[in-house]
């Protein structure tokens, strides 16, 4: 995978010349990376896509595709695939139709067009369904259709705006793993725009956290979950316990943290200063009950428990957090526990990460 084939230098983005949507974004995604832009509504995501796709202007900065600048470059002469939310099939055209639209607006000779939307709909696995309309299919099958028509020419760059957002949570996890079989297989860029960071964390290679027009975080899958950068990032990737404190002290690479009046522990001091409040992060499935030993040991008492299936989800007040939550595994020899209880939790350093407020 190499570097900077598609480039964001310095990108400024407003609508009305006083608010900035985009604040000096500077990105750079390797050829045949599949990156996703993730973030909660309004953080600026689709706006980049947008913009990459050359359906918003770039206020100021560049923009490079392939070491081309595009800024000025129309949408259809930019070369990208593009699927959407909505599928944006054309309702009159059948499927071999919609797939071979963007073969015939580029002036492929009839044979060709043949043999490519034949390909793509096999490689979607909607070989037979040709001659039907989009009406006539379940959701599924129309992205299908969309992913296909978006791949059929063969584009150096795919932009994926929410494209699973209309899918039921069955159908969104089987297409997730097509998606990324069709990655793998075809090495295309990605760039994948969605606000569901399970589906992120199972697709991408790198994902870039946006907040506020501004990446927050620009890191593998399990490094944002396992190492956030901050308290944002870390609330807003999987499920997360926070402990809010000062920090006493900083020395030999821990942070000693005290929790209002309730104890004091240690943490990774991620961008903390002595003396200045922090907020403590820990994950659910990384805090033991009663465990034999942890670097980090507090009192706990059970509030309530709830089956999940695969684990029980068990929340208690620890070191006055009401709401702390332990994610525990689902065995045949797991110990009962009942709420009012109180018992001993524990975690390991490395999992303890001190953190903006």
């Amino acid at each position: 995978m190499s570097s900077g084939f598609v480039r964001f230098e310095n990108i400024l983005k407003t609508y009305d010349g006083k608010v900035l949507v985009i604040r000096s974004l500077n990105l750079s995604i390797g050829r045949g990376e599949f990156l996703t832009l993730l973030g909660p509504s309004g953080s600026g995501k689709t706006t980049i896509l947008q913009m990459l796709a050359g359906f918003e202007s770039i206020t100021s900065g560049d923009l490079y595709v392939d070491g081309i600048k595009i800024n000025k470059v129309a949408p259809h002469r930019r070369g990208l695939g593009m699927v959407f939310q909505n599928y944006a099939l054309f309702p009159h055209m059948t499927i071999a139709e919609n797939i071979a639209y963007p073969l015939k607006v580029r002036h492929v000779g009839k044979a060709a067009i043949a043999e490519k939307v034949r390909k793509a709909l096999d490689m979607v696995d909607m070989a037979g369904l040709e001659d039907r309309r989009p009406a006539y299919l379940s959701g599924g099958q129309q992205q299908r259709i969309a992913l296909a028509r978006a791949l059929v020419f063969e584009p150096k760059l795919l932009l994926m705006d929410e494209p699973l957002g209309a899918l039921d949570k069955q159908l969104r996890e089987q297409m997730q793993f097509e998606i990324k079989r069709l990655h793998e297989r075809l090495g295309m860029t990605v760039v994948y725009v969605t606000h569901d960071q399970s589906e992120a964390l199972t697709l991408s290679d790198r994902i870039a956290v946006f907040n506020e027009g501004r990446v927050q975080q620009l890191a593998s899958p399990s490094e944002l979950y396992e190492k956030p950068d901050n308290s944002f990032v870390a609330q807003f990737i999987g499920e997360n316990n926070q402990l809010r404190g000062m920090v006493k002290d900083i020395s030999n690479g821990r942070a000693r943290v005290e929790i209002g009046t309730h104890g004091v522990i240690d943490a990774l001091p991620i961008q903390v200063e002595k003396g200045k409040p922090t907020l403590v992060s820990v994950r659910p499935e990384r805090v033991e009950i009663d465990p034999d030993i942890s670097d980090i040991m507090a009192t706990g008492r059970i509030e309530d428990i709830v089956y999940q299936g695969d684990h029980l989800r068990i929340r208690m007040t620890v070191l006055g957090n009401a709401e702390f939550i332990v994610k525990m595994r689902n065995r045949s020899d797991s110990r009962t526990f009942t709420p009012g209880e109180v018992v001993r939790v524990g975690w390991s350093l490395q999992d303890c990460r001190a953190l903006d407020v």
